[in-house]
C-alpha cells in the first residue's frame, strides 16, 4: 500500500467507495474490499449506508486502528450545532468513537462557511474526526476554507478521470499541502473501452481501468476511490501498484480529456466548478 502525506494524515493512496451501494452490497462490499487489502473505506451521511459500512467494518475481523474511515457531513447540517450534532450520529450508525476523516459533501452557499468550518474544527477538536477536509470545493472555495479553517484541511474530494482535468485544483490544494480524492475515477466505467487505456494497458498486463487508476495515483498527492458492487472489479481495482506508467503514457492519457468530460453535474450545487 502507498500513502498520501496531506497535512499530517497519511491517507492510503487507494481506497473503496461506496457511493450509491445498497446497504447489503456495502455490508458485505466493504469487507471484501477489507479482505482483499484496501485498508481505507469511503462513505457518507448522503449515501444512507453508514450502517452498513459498520456492519462490513465489523466483518472483516481488523482493528479499527488499521482501518482509514472517511465520511462526509450532508450540506443540510452545516450550521453549528447541526453538524456536531450529526457527526455523533454518524458515529453511531458506524459504530466507532472517530473517523479518520470528516469531509464538507459539498459547498453551501446559504450558511456561513466560517459558521461550517468553526463546526468541523470542532468536532476534530472533541476527537471525534482525526482529520477535516473538504469536498467539491472550487479554488476559490479552497482558499476561502483554508482561510477559515483553525486546523489544517486534509484533502478536497472531486470527481477526477481521464476525462476531465483538475489542473488548477491540483495546484491549489498543492499549494496549501492537501490532497486530491478522486471520485469517480473509472467515469462510471468508460474508461473500460477507451482504446488508448486499453492499448497501454495491454504494454503492461493490465486493463483500461487499472490503467486509469495508477495514472491518478501516479499523479503524486492523489487518493483514488473507485467502487464496484462485483468482488473480481473490486479484486482487479487493487492491484495497481505493481507496474508504472511511463512519461509518455501519462501524456497519452492526460490528452483524453474534454470540456465535457465530466459525468457528476448536480444542479444543487450552482457555485461549483471545477476550474474556478
Amino acid at each position: 500500500m502507498q500513502y498520501v502525506n496531506a497535512n499530517g494524515a497519511e491517507i492510503p493512496a487507494i481506497g473503496f467507495g461506496t457511493f450509491e451501494l445498497e446497504p447489503a452490497d456495502a455490508e458485505s462490499m466493504v469487507a471484501h474490499a477489507l479482505d482483499v487489502g484496501y485498508r481505507h473505506i469511503d462513505t457518507a451521511q448522503m449515501y444512507k449506508n453508514e450502517e452498513a459500512v459498520g456492519r462490513g467494518l465489523k466483518k472483516s475481523g481488523l482493528d479499527r486502528e488499521d482501518i482509514f474511515l472517511t465520511t462526509k457531513v450532508w450540506t443540510d447540517q452545516f450550521a453549528d450545532g447541526d453538524l456536531q450534532a450529526s457527526v455523533r450520529e454518524s458515529l453511531q450508525k458506524l459504530d466507532t468513537d472517530y473517523v479518520d476523516l470528516l469531509l464538507l459533501h459539498w459547498p453551501n452557499p446559504d450558511i456561513s462557511l466560517k459558521e461550517t468550518l468553526g463546526a468541523l474544527n470542532e468536532v476534530r477538536e472533541q476527537g471525534l474526526a482525526r482529520n477535516i477536509g473538504i469536498s467539491n470545493f472550487t479554488t476559490t472555495l479552497i482558499e476561502e476554507a483554508v482561510g477559515q479553517s483553525t486546523a489544517p484541511l486534509a484533502t478536497n474530494q472531486v470527481e477526477f478521470h481521464p476525462y476531465i482535468s483538475q489542473k488548477p485544483v491540483l495546484d491549489k490544494v498543492a499549494e496549501h499541502g492537501m490532497a486530491l480524492t478522486a471520485y469517480c475515477p473509472l467515469a462510471q466505467g468508460r474508461v473500460f473501452s477507451e482504446p488508448t487505456l486499453e492499448r497501454i494497458g495491454k504494454a503492461h498486463g493490465k486493463n483500461g481501468g487499472q490503467v486509469a487508476l495508477r495514472w491518478l495515483v501516479q499523479h503524486g498527492d492523489v487518493v483514488v476511490i473507485p467502487r464496484s458492487s462485483k468482488k473480481e472489479h473490486v479484486t482487479n481495482n487493487f492491484e495497481i501498484f505493481d507496474f508504472e506508467l511511463t512519461e509518455e503514457e501519462m501524456r497519452e492519457i492526460e490528452a483524453l480529456h474534454s470540456e465535457d468530460g465530466r459525468i457528476i453535474n448536480p444542479s444543487f450545487a450552482p457555485e461549483w466548478d471545477n476550474a474556478a
